[in-house]
């Protein structure tokens, strides 16, 4: 049996990757409606993603006997203005979303329960892979956004990226 207060993280956890899904939908139509579309494409394969993370979270408390708590997923807050604006966001929530990660695990920390460290291992190590990646679009972007060609070229970029289900084993 789970720690309380981690079972109550872990339910909110839920909530926040499925967030997270509907603010990257947000983006996606953004540099759709743009017509950006490999942007689009990439916003839409990181929206995949945060549902699976979010489905990973739901299976591991099934798992455990605890009961999920499905709240209300809050409408994407964030003002879309212009394209880096997007990319600097995605970095932002990024980085909001490591830090839930870590509370998670401090808590488990705090209660010895190493199952639930063990299976946020999975989670700690693909926040970092998630902050580089947004990291490296804002990067891309300052070197190659103001340029059609160069911004064509990084569109089609992201264009070829395609979705990968977790591999993480509960």
């Amino acid at each position: 049996m789970l720690d309380a207060k981690v079972v109550q993280l872990l339910n909110e956890q839920i909530n926040k990757e499925l967030y997270s899904a509907y603010l990257y939908l947000d983006f996606s139509n953004y540099f759709y409606d743009k017509e950006l579309n490999g942007f689009g494409n990439w916003y839409k394969i990181q929206a995949q993603e945060e549902r699976d993370h979010a489905m990973l979270f739901l299976q591991y408390l099934q798992n455990n006997g605890e009961q999920i708590h499905l709240d209300a997923i809050a409408k994407p807050d964030v003002a879309l203005t212009d394209n880096m604006t997007v990319l600097k966001a995605g970095l932002k929530h990024e980085v909001y979303v490591t830090g839930l990660i870590h509370t998670i695990y401090e808590a488990a920390y705090a209660v010895r329960d190493f199952r639930t460290m063990q299976f946020l291992d999975w989670f700690v190590k693909e926040q970092c892979e998630e902050e580089n990646n947004a990291d490296g679009l804002i990067k891309k972007f300052e070197m190659y956004g103001d340029d059609p060609r160069s911004l064509y070229m990084l569109d089609s970029e992201m264009a070829a990226r395609v979705y990968t289900a977790p591999s993480l084993t509960l």
